[in-house]
C-alpha cells in the first residue's frame, strides 16, 4: 500500500469517526443559539410577563449550589465513569477500556488475515472498538432512561398520596424508594440514604438530577425546591407536574410513532449499500478486493462512505425533537 492509499484510508477513517461523533454526542447548535436569543429577549423585554418568566429562570438556575460539582465535568474519564454509572450496571472504567482494546484486537487481527492490510486492519479495528462499546453504553442509557420515566410519574402520584395523607417529604421519599420498582425506586433509596447521613435534600435531590441528566427528574427537583422557598400546597403542586410528564410521554410517543417509517427508511438505506459490499467482499475477496488497492477505486469508495455517513447524520438530526 502506498503513501498515498495510506493517507486516503486514514482520512476516510477519520471523516466516518468524526460523523459518528457528532451523530451520538454532539449538541444542537440551532437549539443553543434559540435558547441564547430568547434570554436575551427576556432580559430587554418591556413585557411583564417576559420580566416575571426572566426573574423566575434566574432563581432556578440560582438555586443550586455554587460548590457543588457536577458529575463527570471534571475529565474525560470522570465523564466516561459518569456514563457507565447511568447504565445501572456495575462496571469499571478499567474493564470498559480493556474490552474495547480487546474488541479492536480481535477485529484487526480478522482483518489482517482476509486483508493482509495492516493500515486497514488497524483503522477497522480501532473503529469498532471504539464505536461498539459506545453504543452498547448509550443503548443501556437510553433503556434504563426509559424505564425511568415510565414509572416516575406513578411515584409522583405515590408521593401526592402520602402528602395528603399528612406524611413528611423525607417519608414519603422513603414510601416511593421502597415500593416503586426499577430504577426509580434505586435513585430514590440512594436519596434517602444521603439524607440519612446528613445531606440536605436539596443536595441529594441535585446530585441524583446531576448524576441522571434526565429532564423530568430536573423538573421534579425544581419544584420542589421552588415550593420550598415560596411555599404553597405541594401536593397540589406535584400532581399538575405527574399530569405533565405524563403528557410530554405521550407526546414523545407520538412523535416517534410518526417519525418511525422515515427511521426505518433510512436505516435500511444506509446499511444495505455496506452489508452488500462487506458479504461480496467476505464470500469471494478478489472480485471486489482493487477497493483496496486501486487509488481511485479508494477514493470513490471512501467518498460515498462519507457521503452516506452525511445523509443518515442529516436524517437523524430531521427526526430529532426536542420536548
Amino acid at each position: 500500500m502506498g503513501i498515498l492509499q495510506l493517507l486516503l484510508v486514514i482520512c476516510g477513517l477519520m471523516g466516518l469517526m468524526g460523523i459518528g461523533y457528532m451523530l451520538l454526542s454532539s449538541p444542537s447548535v440551532g437549539k443553543a443559539s434559540q435558547r441564547r436569543l430568547e434570554a436575551v429577549r427576556y432580559r430587554h423585554s418591556e413585557s411583564t410577563d417576559t420580566k416575571v418568566e426572566s426573574q423566575l429562570k434566574k432563581a432556578i438556575a440560582s438555586r443550586k449550589p455554587k460548590t457543588f460539582k457536577v458529575k463527570g465535568s471534571g475529565s474525560r474519564a470522570e465523564a466516561l465513569a459518569a456514563r457507565l454509572d447511568r447504565t445501572g450496571k456495575s462496571w469499571t472504567l478499567s474493564q470498559y477500556i480493556y474490552t474495547s482494546l480487546g474488541l479492536a484486537l480481535v477485529i484487526a487481527i480478522i482483518m489482517f488475515l482476509r486483508t493482509g492490510s495492516f493500515i486497514l486492519s488497524l483503522g477497522v479495528g480501532l473503529l469498532v472498538g471504539i464505536g461498539l462499546p459506545h453504543m452498547v453504553v448509550n443503548s443501556f442509557i437510553k433503556k434504563r432512561t426509559n424505564n425511568f420515566n415510565v414509572k416516575f410519574p406513578d411515584a409522583i402520584d405515590l408521593l401526592v398520596r402520602g402528602l395528603r395523607s399528612g406524611l413528611p417529604v423525607t417519608e414519603t421519599l422513603g414510601v416511593v424508594a421502597t415500593e416503586v420498582p426499577g430504577p426509580v425506586g434505586e435513585e430514590f433509596k440512594g436519596v434517602v440514604e444521603r439524607i440519612k447521613i446528613g445531606r440536605t435534600m436539596e443536595e441529594s435531590l441535585q446530585e441524583t438530577a446531576d448524576r441522571l441528566a434526565i429532564s423530568e427528574f430536573n423538573f421534579f427537583c425544581i419544584t420542589l425546591a421552588i415550593q420550598r422557598e415560596t411555599g404553597g400546597n405541594l401536593a397540589e403542586t406535584l400532581s399538575n407536574l405527574g399530569d405533565v410528564l405524563r403528557k410530554r410521554s405521550q407526546m414523545k410517543l407520538k412523535i416517534r410513532a410518526m417519525s418511525s417509517e422515515s427511521k426505518a427508511s433510512a436505516y435500511i438505506v444506509g446499511a444495505l449499500p455496506f452489508i452488500v459490499f462487506f458479504m461480496i467482499w467476505w464470500i469471494n475477496p478478489s472480485y471486489i478486493g482493487k477497493f483496496f488497492i486501486d487509488e481511485r477505486l479508494i477514493v470513490i469508495g471512501l467518498g460515498g462512505a462519507v457521503w452516506m455517513g452525511l445523509g443518515a447524520f442529516i436524517m437523524a438530526k430531521m427526526v430529532s425533537f426536542e420536548i
